[in-house]
């Protein structure tokens, strides 16, 4: 359906909603709210789900007993209705990884291999190094000196409240591994995609093109070590490096979506859609990327399960399956329910983090504009302000948000998100409990009242 048109079916499905909330509404959000806030419970659900199941890299043994897992604590949080949707995808392994300074001054480095890369020979691959400043420089060269060489891409990423630094300097890791190679280069490595200081490396996808005739390895080295190559680049001497990545693409597996809902006691076909993906990278146990947004949207839908009474609409949770490698199980869903979306009314995602909530932003029709202003008064004792209408609501959202399903983006602050992003320090001491129990304050605001009205 297109966009305008399932604009516009989602505004006349919700016509009502561009009335004010009245004054029980507002009452039990706000019983809500302060109950979150009280102490929502959310951080023992991170908490279980780091310790007992731990990383959890899409198609492995981690994420199979991860939907295990959600099914359990969804079920015990007393949802109406928990089920899981299959989603397959190739998978792939990480087993060791490794790279040093062969000369001038020989020094081993803290590096880690971009998840789908392909691996090095055995012995690994030693060549010389040749820097750019930037995926563009890379691409701009003509001269041919990246030819037998590994390509090293260094650009820092800027830190920003709204996580905007990562936008221009992520490119290199997605799409560096093609342009090096079309360079005739025998290996990629990138200054790892954070704002650290820390011997953490950075790893994330790497997308190679189908077209590429020549698949070459790519690494992530950590902003100190990416500094060294730097300095050591600069004293002007041919520099080698050696590059050993064991790591493999393997066959097609099997994971799921883990899915529950509140089901709305008088329209339950309408459905206010709150996601978060449960798979994480290998390297920490994905405290922050996305324990805490599983435990975020199931916590606000629990607390709305609890209630004496169900909400109008429906509230369904989705934990999708492997959104690192390219929104899966966000694909999956929405080819399944397709059909079903001129009836999802919103959809909203967690995926930044633990961070405080400081603004709600949107891209809905203007009938539901009314709603989230409403929406935004009882969010105010949160510090949480109204942002624009041309926002995200999350990766996740995508892509149904490109067939025509309104989203909102509840903002988190990320000023120290991309320290911890991809990396072994993603661990729950980097969660405060206190900025969660506001995530979900914020959440089971939002989703109750665009629910009841």
């Amino acid at each position: 359906m297109k966009l305008s048109a399932l604009f516009l079916a989602c505004g006349m499905a919700a016509s009502g909603l561009a009335q004010a909330f009245d004054e029980p509404t507002r009452t039990t959000a706000a019983e809500l709210r302060d109950q979150a806030l009280r102490g929502s419970g959310a951080y023992d659900t991170i908490a279980s789900l780091t310790t007992e199941v731990g990383p959890r890299l899409a198609g492995s043994e981690g994420d199979k007993k991860a939907v295990a897992w959600a099914v359990k604590m969804l079920k015990a949080k007393g949802f109406d209705r928990v089920w899981t949707e299959p989603v397959r995808f190739p998978a792939w392994t990480r087993s060791q990884e490794s790279a040093e300074i062969l000369a001038p001054f020989p020094q081993k480095l803290a590096i880690t291999a971009l998840g789908h890369s392909e691996g090095t020979p055995a012995g690994g691959i030693a060549a010389e190094v040749v820097r750019y400043e930037s995926l563009e420089a890379l691409q701009a060269d003509t001269s041919g000196r990246a030819k037998g060489k590994i390509v090293f891409i260094d650009r820092r990423m800027e830190r920003a409240r709204d996580g905007g630094g990562y936008g221009p300097v992520v490119a290199a890791r997605t799409k560096g591994v093609n342009a090096a190679a079309d360079k005739g280069a025998l290996a990629l490595v990138i200054r790892s995609v954070g704002t650290d200081s820390d011997r953490f490396p950075h790893t994330g996808v790497s997308h190679y093109d189908e077209k590429q005739t020549t698949r070459i390895p790519a690494a992530a080295l950590s902003n100190p070590d990416a500094d060294l190559l730097a300095r050591v680049l600069g004293y002007g001497k041919p520099t080698r490096l050696k590059l050993k990545l064991d790591v493999a693409n393997g066959p097609e597996v099997e994971t799921a979506n883990v899915i529950a809902e509140i089901r709305g006691r008088e329209k339950p076909e309408e459905v206010v859609l709150l996601g978060a993906h449960l798979d994480s990278w290998d390297l920490g146990t994905g405290a922050l990327d996305d324990g805490a947004g599983v435990a975020i949207v199931s916590q606000a839908g629990a607390l709305i399960g609890a209630l004496p009474q169900a909400p109008k609409r429906t509230i369904r949770v989705v934990l999708f399956a492997n959104e690192e490698t390219g929104l899966v199980g966000a694909k999956a869903y929405n080819s399944l329910h397709k059909d079903e979306l001129k009836h999802h009314i919103i959809g909203a995602e967690s995926d930044f983090g633990a961070g405080p909530i400081y603004r709600l932003s949107s891209t809905v029709p203007d009938a539901l504009l009314p709603a989230l202003d409403g929406i935004v008064k009882e969010l105010a004792p949160l510090g949480i302000s109204r942002g624009d209408n041309t926002s995200s609501g999350g990766p996740d959202m995508r892509p149904m948000q490109g067939d025509g399903m309104p989203v909102a983006e509840l903002a988190q602050d990320g000023t120290d998100y991309f320290d911890f992003h991809h990396t072994a320090n993603d661990t729950l001491d980097k969660v405060n409990p206190k900025h969660l129990d506001q995530n979900v304050a914020a959440y089971v605001v939002f989703a109750y009242l665009m629910a009841q009205h």
